[in-house]
């Protein structure tokens, strides 16, 4: 038995792609063939492989249990309309010259229907602090349901007007909004329009101060949120390019990307790498720059407090010690002599008592 699993009737826009699926169960697993029927009178079917139609025809098969196959078309065109057809078999005459096969290939089809895609104007106005990005569709015969405003997959706005024209409105700057807009027209297909709201590079530091450790290595990052993608970044320090010192010393490692750059620099230096460094993007709208500034503490650093703590301790201790042994002597001296006061009144008794007795 084979079926396939994708919709019987699948409707394209021209440029965009198409994918069927198709199973086939039996024993032993049967081949899988694709076979195309165009809509001319005097078309007929022709099997497709592999790379045909200019490379724009790929097709996967698997034979694991049961059979497998997955036809995808790219940047289709009106020719591409017509009935498509999955074929299986597992007859071993099946493919035989001369020889007629025994089982017939079971057969399974999908028709697939092109339209030509409308033209989509897209236009942007900004108007007191307030950008209106608008789409308007030409040449349309499909009706329109309804349209949808998409932004980084989140939808905006959504409307059941069946009008070729439809807008959105962005409270705010160019520069704070910046990116790709999607207008969907409601239709059978979706028609698809973009408005590109393009800014320079708007550069932020990661850190506005960075610290780092002497020996240690130091990390710079700088990112551009904004539309369209970075093309180049680069560093300076002094007004000198941190690129070309990366020859020189080794020490400097720039690795960056379309939204980020970042600085790494090694075996950090007081006198050689503390200051300011400038990261610079451009793009196809402008340029923008940040800077980030970069302290390089002595490893000593992190001792200072402790010992601070020590040398607290070690004045407490002295001057108590001082405290203890000049306070020691006097309590001595003060004994004896209450001692020997206390020893004269007893003689001074004596001698009286002795005197009154005789």
């Amino acid at each position: 038995a084979g079926f396939i699993k994708s919709p019987l009737s699948q409707k394209r826009l021209t440029q965009d792609s198409v994918e069927l699926h198709c199973e086939a169960i039996g024993n032993p697993i049967p081949e899988i063939q694709w076979w195309f029927e165009g809509n001319e009178p005097n078309e007929t079917y022709a099997q497709l492989w592999d790379g045909a139609r200019q490379d724009r025809v790929k097709i996967n098969a698997t034979y694991n249990l049961h059979s497998t196959s997955t036809i995808h078309i790219a940047n289709l065109t009106s020719n591409d309309s017509g009935m498509y057809e999955c074929r299986a078999s597992n007859d071993p005459d099946r493919n035989h010259l001369s020889k007629s096969p025994k089982v017939k290939w079971i057969r399974s089809q999908a028709n697939v229907f092109v339209i030509e895609r409308p033209d989509i104007r897209a236009h942007i106005t900004d108007d007191s602090g307030k950008l209106i990005l608008s789409c308007n569709v030409s040449a349309s015969h499909l009706a329109i349901r309804g349209h949808k405003w998409v932004h980084e997959d989140k939808v905006l706005q959504t409307d059941t007007e069946s009008s070729a024209f439809t807008s959105y409105t962005i409270e705010g700057k160019m520069e704070e909004h910046s990116g790709i807009y999607e207008c969907i027209y409601l239709t059978d297909p979706e028609i698809k329009g973009q408005v590109n709201v393009s800014v320079p590079p708007q550069v932020v530091a990661y850190k506005k101060s960075e610290h780092g450790n002497e020996g240690d290595t130091g990390v710079l990052t700088c990112k551009s949120p904004s539309f369209p993608p970075v093309k180049k970044w680069s560093w300076f320090k002094n007004g000198q390019l941190v690129s070309a010192l990366i020859n020189g010393s080794g020490r400097y490692i720039i690795k960056s990307s379309d939204n980020k750059t970042e600085l790494r620099i090694l075996k950090l230096n007081i006198e050689e790498d503390a200051g300011d460094y400038h990261c610079n993007a451009s793009n196809t709208d402008g340029s923008g720059s940040a800077t980030v500034n970069l302290r390089v503490r002595s490893r000593l650093a992190a001792l200072w407090p402790f010992l601070g703590i020590v040398a607290e301790v070690l004045v407490l201790v002295t001057i108590i010690f001082i405290y203890e042994k000049r306070r020691k002597p006097d309590e001595v001296l003060d004994g004896k002599r209450c001692l020997g006061k206390s020893n004269a009144t007893n003689h001074k008794d004596k001698n009286v008592r002795q005197r009154n007795a005789n």
